[in-house]
Parts: C-alpha cells; sequence; structure tokens
C-alpha cells in the first residue's frame, strides 16, 4: 500500500515533516484479510522499495499526487505487479486513472474490497470496481502498527463522517459524496479512541458539524475521555451555543474553519451558504464567538474568484493578523476535476496547463491553475505566495501569540501554537514552487 508524495523540490523529493498518517490506507488494511501481507510505504519519506516481492500494489490518489501516483504506478507495472488505484481523484476522473493501472475503484472501500483481494487472489482482477459513498468502516478499526516508526505527527486521525450538506462550487468533497454526510455509530468511535492509545486527535471528518444533532450526541460521550482534539468545520456552528459548550467542553482545541471570502459577490458565488449571513460584521460576531470558547481557530480563505483583486486578497492578510487566528490558509482557488468550478472555468475558456493542470510537467504547487477575471494568474500565484510569507513571518506569528483568549488561554495551549507555527511556516514556504511528480 502507496501513499504517494506531491512532487519533488529542485534537486529530490519533497521530505514532508508535517507529514500525518496516511487514514485511508490503516483503513484499507483494517478491511484485508489477516493473511495477506501488508507492506506500507509513504512517498513522502521513504523510497518505495519495487523490488521487494509483491502481488498487488494499491495506490490512494489524490488530485495533486496523481503524477507522483501514475509514476510509481508504471514502475510496478514494469516489474510485472498488477496496480490498483483509488481515491477521490480516481473517483473524479476514473477514465484518467483506467490509463494508468490494471484496475481502478472509485467509491468508498468498504463494501467491495474484499472482493477485489479475492479476484487478486484468483488472478481475474477486474478492471473496474465500483463502491457507494457511506459511513466510515462499519465494524473495522484502521491497522496503525502500519504507521509505527515513520515519524509521523504524534496526533492520530480519526473520522466520525464524511461528506458535507453545503454545496461549495470549488469543492471536490461535495461532487464526491453529492452533498451528503454519513455518520459512524459513536460507540464506534469511542471504541477506536480506546483502542489506539492517545489523547490528541485529529477528526478528519469534511465537516464534522454538518449535523448538528449528530455532532452533540457524538461531544457527549466524548466528554467523560477526557481527550483533546481538532477537527473541520463551518462557521454555522456558532448560531448553537449549545453545540459550541458541547464541542469545548469535549475537548475541542479548534478548527479548521472556511472563511473563504470577505465579500458577498464571491461567496455568493461560489454558494458558500454558512457565509452568507450578514458579512463583515457578521464574520466579526462569529470570531468573537470562536474566542468565548477558546478556539484556536485554523481560517481557510480561497484566493481568485471572480470578484478578487489583489488589493481585496491583501486584505484577506489584514483580516486574518487582525483576528490573530491562530493559523491560516491562503489556497490559491483550485479547480478540481469534475466540480462545478471546474466546469464553469472550462465552458469559459479559463484553464491553464491545457485543463488537466495536475498532469501537466509545467506546472507548480501554489500556482494558479486559470486564469483569474481581474488580474492575471501569475498576480495570484504571487499574492498567495505574499500572504502565507507575511502571515507565518516571524513578527506575525509572535502578534498571533498574544491573544490571551485563545493561544494564551494556558501553556498547553501556546505550546501547540508555537509548534505547529514553526512548523507551518516551514513547510508551507518550502512547498511553494514544487514541480508535481518526481521524473
Amino acid at each position: 500500500m502507496i501513499r504517494p508524495n506531491i512532487g519533488r523540490l529542485e534537486h529530490s523529493l519533497f521530505l514532508d515533516e508535517a507529514r500525518m498518517e496516511p487514514l485511508a490506507l490503516g483503513v484499507l488494511a483494517g478491511l484485508t484479510p489477516p493473511d495477506v501481507e501488508i507492506t506500507l510505504y509513504d512517498d513522502r519519506m521513504e523510497p518505495v522499495r519495487y523490488d521487494e516481492p509483491a502481488d498487488l500494489a494499491a495506490i490512494s490518489v489524490e488530485t495533486f499526487t496523481a503524477r507522483r501516483a501514475y509514476e510509481i504506478s508504471a514502475a510496478y507495472r514494469q516489474r510485472g505487479v498488477p496496480v490498483i488505484l483509488g481515491g477521490i481523484h480516481v473517483t473524479l476522473m476514473p477514465d484518467e486513472a483506467a490509463a494508468y493501472a490494471d484496475a481502478i475503484f472509485t467509491g468508498d472501500a468498504e463494501t467491495l474490497w474484499p472482493q477485489v483481494i479475492d479476484d487478486a487472489r484468483c488472478g481475474r482482477l477486474r478492471k473496474v470496481y465500483h463502491a457507494p459513498v457511506g459511513a466510515p468502516h462499519p465494524g473495522v478499526l484502521p491497522r496503525r502498527d502500519l504507521f509505527q516508526g515513520k515519524g509521523y505527527l504524534p496526533v492520530t486521525l480519526l473520522q466520525f463522517s464524511r461528506g458535507c450538506r453545503f454545496a461549495c462550487e470549488f469543492c471536490a468533497v461535495s461532487r464526491y459524496f453529492n452533498r451528503a454526510q454519513f455518520c459512524r455509530a459513536v460507540d464506534e468511535v469511542l471504541a477506536e479512541i480506546e483502542a489506539q492509545g492517545r489523547r490528541h486527535l485529529f477528526f478528519v471528518d469534511d465537516n464534522i458539524l454538518a449535523d448538528h444533532a449528530a455532532a452533540k450526541e457524538l461531544f457527549r460521550a466524548l466528554i467523560p475521555l477526557r481527550i483533546q482534539w481538532v477537527s473541520q468545520a463551518s462557521l454555522d456552528m456558532t448560531e448553537d451555543l449549545e453545540l459550541m459548550d458541547l464541542m469545548a467542553r469535549s475537548g475541542c482545541l479548534g478548527n479548521v474553519v472556511g472563511f473563504e471570502s470577505l465579500d458577498p459577490q464571491n461567496l455568493q458565488s461560489m454558494r458558500k451558504a454558512p457565509n452568507l449571513q450578514g458579512g463583515l460584521d457578521a464574520y466579526r460576531q462569529q470570531i468573537e464567538v470562536l474566542k468565548d470558547y477558546g478556539l484556536q481557530t485554523w481560517a481557510a480563505f480561497t484566493l481568485g474568484h471572480d470578484f478578487d483583486t489583489v488589493e481585496s486578497i491583501h486584505r484577506l492578510l489584514d483580516f486574518a493578523l487582525e483576528n490573530r487566528f491562530s493559523f491560516a490558509a491562503f489556497n490559491v482557488l483550485m479547480p478540481y476535476p469534475n466540480t462545478p468550478l471546474y466546469q464553469r472555468l472550462a465552458a469559459e475558456g479559463r484553464l491553464l496547463y491545457g485543463g488537466r493542470w495536475w498532469l501537466h510537467p509545467e506546472y507548480r504547487f501554489n500556482y494558479a491553475a486559470f486564469q483569474p477575471r481581474l488580474m492575471t494568474a501569475d498576480d495570484l500565484t504571487e499574492a498567495g505566495f505574499y500572504c502565507r510569507a507575511h502571515f507565518n513571518s516571524p513578527g506575525a506569528i509572535l502578534h498571533r501569540a498574544l491573544d490571551l483568549r485563545t493561544n494564551m488561554r494556558s501553556l498547553y495551549r501556546l505550546a501547540i501554537y508555537a509548534i505547529y507555527s514553526r512548523l507551518f511556516r516551514q513547510e508551507t514556504l518550502k512547498k511553494h514552487g514544487m514541480r508535481l511528480g518526481a521524473e
């Protein structure tokens, strides 16, 4: 089982020092019969040993790792090892992925992966396996022994739900799950937490609060465990103070929150439903609620919407510094394949790099892959780097550290902030302009 790298820096593969456990492969291993020997290679930090005897190579593919995944697949197939590709990119681009593998898997693995193993044993691997999407691995625990000794960050990844009920134009998750959310049984989540031993957790849910009632049930059950956790969540959580109270009491340190833009026209065009009420004043009130509960927010912004200018992007930076967000992501808007955004930009003739930017040899990480309306693509790329560099400068890190309601709320929270600020500064600046793939 292989987790591909994004690509390489000038002379070598990028070493990701902020790497987290590849949960999807741990789940896949948990679904695999115990008599099957499994080796995990994480291309972000170790060489893939192509010549080690193997009967099947399973590669998890995301859009940014597609080019590298196809390179790894080719190396195995040249040695006569059959390859199956799966993951969100394969589901969004099945015909493309099928050209680089002996088999592809679309949808979630839980219902059909044992069939893949049986077919591989008998030498009758099918070209395509298509499974429905649904709740995360019911009745199955991930195999975390495969992660030992690989230098991952000391935080356990797990999942309560998949999908999100919102329909943001740029979101591949909404496309993949068709605006649905699927939740696990709470007792299974509790059993997984007890089985893995750590008390520092990252729920990798696309939006852990998409169903407020389900989230409250989970948080009530987490309170006695005395854990600390982070996840991804939408701003509408601030409208439900019972939810906020339960979330804080259950050990939530903070969430990745998609602010995306300050411009109501941008929010309207991207259909960012949780952010559309009240404009900038509403954002300020919501931020106050987040700080009232001590949450260390990771604010996520997308840059390059149709009403964005270089100046408006710089104002996002000012907004993030003014509110002393613990962390922030200034992401150039990416036209992920088969999303409504991708389809619209293709129809308008605005896609660059031939449309499939993720495979183009000249595309670089964090570069604009489309023509914005009110600036050049280079202007957008440079504005994104400017925001990331200034937000993660030593002076800005110190300025944000002094927020008494979040980062200075306790020595533990300050230590978390300091450790991850250094790490994110290092990784953010190093990855800019990285080539996708290794060859």
